[in-house]
């Protein structure tokens, strides 16, 4: 078997677990945001939405970039086989996650008044701050325990670590929800951080064990230090995503009202959701690999090349389906009340395809280590996204979210790409040129095709991506040399595009 053909099966096993379980994490999560929907209404899920971005920005603060940073001092010492430097990471990486849990927890809860006047408009949601605090030490716990897993190229178990996690948090939090309404609601927002972190202890625990000797203070120290210099810039640029989500959602909230944030968390909800078989595939085991061979120039462009290849493969069908089948997803996903975030959502796909190729030439600045790099390129971005939405809103309205989404990534893909090219030369194969040249071009005909008639924008997305999958099958089964059933399906994949003249 060659390198090459090796290498595809690796990206495409990966994302078949990852992949896997997050089909599974869409079905549970439509579920879940289908009940909130009908129990809360927009304005719950609104309220819902601004708690949970008010979480995830103190634990971004108080992660210090631990589990973007770990992961890569992990993989770097397993690439290179270091038995001591992989304790003295594990080691340094507890004892700094329980600080900065702790820390994280004690600020959120003593400025819980504070954040609840200025975030939530009201001393009346104090209560419910103050027990985020609690969400924020798990959520940190969790980032080390998962930069450990990740690391390590455990891919099975932060695939099952996913689907465990959603299902217990659908289950027990829709139950509260159901049984005693909003009351309970400082007990749904917690139970998700809390089963992760009690999930990913379980399997550190069955991570193999390791025999160092003697771990020095002067080793733990340097590991800190190390943490602490690229951890900053990327604690900032997940800082800076965190406020400028909450940012724009304030922004909504004081322009257009709570339904309208309601309606802008359903397009992002979906637009996150559905293509986090392709994202999640990336962080799992692309970027651990990508720290091992980052050096190497010639292999890290080819594996950003193949990468890049997979997951437009696996997204452009999705891509294309979704962007024509926008309404019924909407409705069917939430309810009529939500139509508002249909153009929303048209424009965050639209974005989605640009983000799938973007991500895979990030990735390069976060395994160069180039952390001050990495801050600027990412908080950039998310400047120019919030400040399109908050400048905007009172003359757009709600739309001007989603055309801000898509503006953000039209300014990063290039900008990355260039850095790539700077670090490792980089530069897109023919294939990938082509691949995201249609896939954008179709999603874009056929939201100019719906705003004409609604009827022949589905047609056309249901035609097109059933051609781009059946090209997709043909594809993947020729790279990655399989045999049996998915080669049989890839040949008949073959003759049929071959007829259609999309040439592969």
């Amino acid at each position: 078997m060659s390198e090459e053909v090796a290498s595809y099966r690796r990206i495409l096993k990966t994302s078949s677990i990852i992949g896997g379980s997050s089909v599974i994490n869409i079905l549970i999560g439509l579920a879940r945001t289908k009940v909130l929907a009908m129990l809360l209404g927009p304005s719950g899920v609104g309220l819902i939405s601004l708690y949970t971005a008010l979480m995830s920005t103190a634990s971004s603060i108080a992660s210090m970039g631990i589990g973007t940073v770990g992961t890569r001092q992990i993989a770097e010492a397993h690439a290179n086989e270091d038995v001591h430097a992989l304790a003295v990471v594990r080691r340094s990486m507890f004892w700094g996650a329980l600080l900065l849990a702790c820390a994280g927890a004690l600020v959120v809860w003593s400025l819980r008044e504070f954040l609840a006047v200025r975030v939530l408009g009201g001393i009346k949601h104090a209560d419910i701050v103050g027990w985020l605090a609690l969400g924020v030490a798990f959520s940190v716990a969790s980032a080390s325990q998962g930069a450990l897993i990740q690391g390590m190229r455990q891919i099975g178990d932060i695939a099952r670590i996913s689907v465990y996690g959603s299902i217990l948090n659908t289950i027990l939090g829709i139950g509260l929800l159901w049984q005693w309404g909003s009351v309970a609601l400082w007990a749904f927002l917690l139970i998700g951080p809390l089963f992760n972190f009690l999930l990913g202890h379980l399997y550190v625990s069955r991570l193999p064990k390791v025999q160092p000797g003697k771990i020095t203070v002067q080793e733990l120290s340097r590991q800190w230090k190390m943490l602490l210099r690229l951890g900053i810039p990327f604690m900032g640029a997940g800082l800076a995503n965190t406020l400028v989500q909450l940012w724009i959602r304030m922004s909504v909230s004081d322009q257009l009202g709570l339904d309208a944030v309601g309606h802008f968390q359903a397009a992002w909800a979906i637009s996150m959701q559905y293509i986090g078989f392709v994202l999640g595939a990336m962080v799992a085991d692309y970027y651990p690999r990508l720290t091992g061979v980052i050096n190497d120039k010639v292999a890290a462009s080819r594996l950003v090349n193949e990468q890049t290849e997979i997951a437009l493969l696996l997204s452009a069908p999705v891509f294309i389906a979704m962007i024509g089948l926008t309404p019924w997803i909407v409705h069917l996903l939430y309810s009529p009340e939500f139509a508002p975030a249909i153009e929303v959502l048209r424009w965050q796909i639209l974005g989605d395809v640009l983000k799938v190729v973007s991500w895979p030439l990030g990735f390069v600045i976060l395994a160069s280590g180039a952390g001050k790099v990495f801050f600027w390129t990412e908080t950039s971005t998310l400047l120019l996204m919030g400040g399109l939405v908050a400048g905007l809103i009172s003359s757009m309205g709600l739309e001007i979210t989603g055309i801000g989404f898509l503006a953000a990534y039209a300014y990063y893909l290039p900008l990355v790409y260039f850095l790539a090219w700077r670090r490792i030369q980089f530069a897109w194969s023919a294939t990938n040129i082509k691949l995201l040249s249609a896939a954008f071009l179709i999603c874009v005909w056929i939201v100019l095709l719906s705003r004409q008639s609604s009827l022949a924008g589905e047609i056309t997305a249901i035609i097109m991506a059933s051609v781009f999958s059946l090209y997709t099958l043909s594809r993947l089964s020729r790279m990655s040399n399989v045999s049996g059933p998915v080669r049989r399906l890839g040949n008949l994949g073959r003759t049929l595009t071959t007829k259609l003249d999309f040439k592969q």
